[in-house]
């Protein structure tokens, strides 16, 4: 069977690197699964899942922007502006940091701010629904 390459890097680093069988993303333009010799592709990558399927077995990161690139030799790169292992994590400082950027945005100030606040918070609302979602299984992660 034909394996798809993966690289998925932040600018701290790689976060994956493998072959795999199948990867499902949050694009601008929606959820996509890529399969083995999908059609060149180049999006916009949304903050949330990046569920890889590997062996079946299922790999569950959290991504928060950036960009996406299907080569039509089987290898995709994704570019993130940040992203994390689901067991990394941390719940409660997500929470916190969701409502912070809620405060931020009821605030009045320059367009700048507010824009990023709306990242930020459109990153820790992806955090926490990826942390809830795999909060029981991440023993089997």
């Amino acid at each position: 069977m034909t394996k798809l390459k993966l690289s998925v890097s932040t600018p701290e680093g790689d976060l994956f690197k493998g072959e795999i069988d199948q990867v499902t993303v949050n694009t601008e333009m929606g959820e996509i699964t890529i399969l083995p010799n999908h059609l060149p592709l180049v999006s916009i990558v949304q903050p949330g899942e990046l569920l890889i399927k590997q062996d079946k077995k299922d790999i569950p990161l959290a991504v928060y922007g950036g960009f996406l690139e299907v080569k039509n030799n089987n290898e995709i790169v994704l570019l993130a502006d940040a992203g994390e292992k689901v067991e990394e994590i941390d719940e409660a400082k997500a929470e916190e940091a969701r409502i912070k950027a809620e405060q931020i945005l009821k605030e009045k100030f320059n367009t700048a701010d507010y824009e990023d606040a709306a990242l930020n918070l459109a990153k820790e609302l992806a955090r926490i629904r990826i942390a809830k979602k795999y909060k029981k299984h991440r023993s089997n992660i």
